[in-house]
């Protein structure tokens, strides 16, 4: 069940999902806290052990005996890196929200720099961009430069590296924004609804010691999917008709000018056009285009539905004065 939204209680919120990591989280852990103290600020760490078969949990147990500001949150089976960020940004209590990998590819060491900008520049969300990538080339880094790119001219969001969990959100974007599928790689697109301000910091890139990626070409295809669902959310949430209408005014219209040419060719030349390809073309065309627009009214009204069941705003106020 999702948390209500409260006001912030402490200034830093970590969120870490965590999948069989059990190897890196007995250092990384002590590491991030180290890092975290020495900010001078009152944190938490939540840890959110995304049904791990190996002794992630036994090991984050231990861990908080000695880290009093580590909370460990425990699936009842493995429902993915997105579901483990939305369980993380649901419990946050602090005013700044920052995510991170698990297996310490990510550095402690880099957030005070993020956090500054944040603080100095006023904005919404600081994204990591691991310049110096520790990745292969060909299977890695050239695909997701690819999906860099066309996430940015999908969603209108440019940053070069949508794949770095390392980022820092204020907790009013943490609390909004709706997560599913793999949508946690586009938080920054899908934030851009309500008009956040949105910078990217350089920030290190460390290999693995311990365990293997989770990464494969399975999840590539996922993303790549998701993208198209939030480029439809983004572009024509609040208005499916636009789409969908067009689409059926489209193909019904080309079928309506087909069928009409067909039927002066009848007229005027008296031929049989019954088994003519053309003839299937246009009463093809016209019955898509009746569903696309039958689509789009349907999509107008789960929009309507679901904007008013949950007396959900059409916008988001950034502040009143």
């Amino acid at each position: 069940m999702k948390q209500p939204i409260s006001q912030p209680e402490l200034d830093i919120s970590v969120v870490l999902p965590v999948y069989n990591e059990a190897g890196n989280l007995k250092t990384f852990i002590p590491e991030l806290s180290i890092a975290l103290q020495a900010l001078g600020r009152s944190y938490e760490i939540i840890a959110v052990n995304d049904g791990s078969t190996d002794d992630s949990l036994d090991v984050l147990r231990a861990l908080k005996q000695r880290e009093p500001h580590l909370r460990i949150v425990q699936f009842r089976r493995n429902f993915g890196q997105t579901a483990g960020f939305a369980a993380g940004f649901d419990l946050a209590r602090g005013t700044y929200v920052i995510t991170m990998d698990a297996d310490g590819q990510n550095d402690p060491a880099d957030i005070p720099k993020l956090l500054k900008l944040m603080e100095e520049g006023g904005y919404d969300i600081v994204s990591g961009w691991r310049v110096e990538r520790k990745e292969p080339f060909l299977s890695r880094r050239l695909p997701s430069l690819l999906a860099n790119h066309l996430i940015g001219r999908a969603t209108g969001v440019t940053l070069h590296d949508y794949g770095c969990s390392l980022k820092i959100y204020h907790w009013e974007v943490a609390k909004h924004v709706q997560l599913y599928g793999e949508l946690h790689r586009f938080i920054p697109a899908l934030a851009s609804s309500m008009g956040v301000r949105v910078a990217e910091v350089p920030v290190n890139d460390r290999p693995r010691r311990y365990g293997k990626s989770k990464y494969n070409l399975s999840k590539t295809i996922r993303v790549i999917l998701d993208l198209i669902t939030v480029f439809f959310l983004l572009t024509y949430m609040g208005r499916p008709m636009q789409l969908f209408g067009l689409a059926g005014l489209v193909s019904g219209g080309v079928g309506f000018l087909l069928g009409l040419y067909l039927t002066l060719f009848k007229l005027f030349t008296g031929a049989d056009i019954g088994n003519r390809p053309l003839l299937s073309l246009a009463i093809l065309l016209i019955i898509l285009g009746v569903q696309f627009l039958m689509m789009g009214l349907l999509g107008e009204l789960m929009i309507r539905t679901y904007f008013e069941v949950q007396d959900k705003a059409i916008y988001v106020v950034r502040s009143e004065e």
